[in-house]
């Protein structure tokens, strides 16, 4: 498969981009060469697409099921139950109006845990993205449950290998405060074995930590890094409440961050300490559709350089570094080969629509995108060498939105 784009712009010039297979062959004034798609890259730009660092994706759901909320009621009264019901069947669905979403919106990889790992896996495939899946592990300090999850895990990793290699295995131990030390050195050790990403969510409320200092007499990082959880292949979603030794316990060992500007607002969390943090992989999600509720990068990155500057800095994570954490730091943390257009790179990238309002006029594109866009500005997506959209339209649009409403209707019910 080879694609052919004509006279985009690229970092303000016009260029033409040649894809061949699943990478970007070449970029040039003029290329003559044929290909089996070409398309029109006028009045276009062309930009990496977006890395989604962490998100439940079947949660899509839930969107709009529980709103405005005290954190603990929202989980406890709503969010639970309704999970406690689902089947693969609804996670399969669920993820498929995820992956719709983000194929719209200019996302080609996503960070996900969640429960009924295949039934997301088998939506990634079908929809043709990327996306390193966890299966959720909460043994609530259980022995039973800690053998269980461990067995899960082990099993999911050998039936990952029937997928593409858009489908990536993780490690999903939820917390510190839902799993045991026993299962979290456990992930450790795994995860150096073979290589594997840990997803965990840390210091995301100051409940948290508190309840950390009274068990353990330490907070949640100093607490990880005593049992020897610290490493390069941990990515941390949210840590917000760390103090300034914990920020250098992280920067020591190269632990990546996923922020979730949205997600914390909404449920009062806190504020990410940005700038305090430089020198870390700081990458950027959407968190789930429950707790945002949506899954538009474009908008992520504009809430997360607000919620900076609301502060007091006006000049704290300018333009560019919101847009570099939705792209090349997602990409480094996931250890992808994209997030920039550039030769040799994977064939991820989007053409932004130069004609929408909200990018007129053409002052700066990237500024433009972050402040002033949303992911409707998206008319093409590649992954991997394919077209997943043109002209704003993706195969099976339509069956997945009736039947993901009717899935999330009887879930609802049950």
């Amino acid at each position: 498969m080879s694609i052919i784009i004509k006279n985009v712009s690229l970092n303000h010039k016009k260029k033409d981009i040649y894809i061949e297979d699943n990478k970007i062959k070449e970029i040039n004034d003029s290329i003559n060469t044929e290909a089996d798609h070409k398309i029109d890259g006028k009045n276009k730009a062309a930009i990496p697409s977006f890395v989604n660092a962490h998100t439940h994706a079947a949660m899509t759901l839930m969107r709009g099921y529980a709103d405005d909320m005290n954190v603990m009621d929202w989980l406890q009264q709503k969010i639970w139950p309704l999970e406690e019901k689902m089947t693969e069947k609804d996670v399969y669905w669920g993820s498929k109006l995820a992956c719709l979403e983000m194929i719209k919106s200019g996302t080609t990889f996503f960070n996900d845990m969640y429960w009924h790992f295949h039934g997301t896996a088998r939506a990634v495939e079908e929809t043709g993205i990327r996306a390193a899946i966890s299966e959720v592990f909460i043994d609530l300090f259980d022995e039973n449950k800690a053998d269980e999850n461990i067995k899960l895990n082990k099993k999911v990793y050998e039936e990952v290998k029937k997928y593409s290699d858009k489908v990536m295995f993780a490690l999903g131990p939820h917390s510190m405060y839902t799993v045991s030390k026993k299962s979290l050195v456990w992930a450790k050790e795994f995860s150096d074995k073979n290589d594997v990403l840990i997803h965990i969510h840390t210091s995301e409320s100051k409940k948290e930590v508190d309840d950390c200092l009274k068990q353990h007499k330490m907070r949640p990082i100093e607490y990880l890094e005593k049992i020897g959880v610290l490493g390069p292949r941990v990515l941390a979603a949210h840590s917000i409440w760390v103090n300034d030794k914990e920020i250098q316990l992280l920067k020591k060992y190269g632990v990546k961050i996923a922020h979730n500007p949205s997600s914390n607002m909404k449920l009062s969390s806190g504020v990410l300490p940005y700038d305090k943090m430089k020198g870390l992989c700081i990458a950027l999600g959407t968190d789930g559709c429950a707790s945002n509720n949506n899954l538009d990068m474009i908008e992520e990155m504009k809430f997360a350089a607000l919620l900076q500057k609301a502060q007091g800095n006006p000049t704290t994570m300018p333009a560019v570094e919101a847009f570099k954490m939705a792209t090349i730091n997602g990409a480094k943390a996931f250890k992808l080969n994209m997030g920039e257009i550039k030769e040799g790179k994977l064939a991820d990238l989007l053409l932004i629509n130069l004609k929408d309002i909200n990018l007129t006029p053409a002052h700066h594109l990237i500024s433009n995108l972050v402040y002033s866009a949303n992911g409707s500005c998206v008319d093409t997506t590649i992954c991997d060498g394919k077209v997943l959209m043109q002209n704003r339209k993706v195969k099976d649009e339509e069956e997945i939105l009736e039947k993901a409403s009717e899935v999330a209707k009887n879930l609802t019910k049950r």
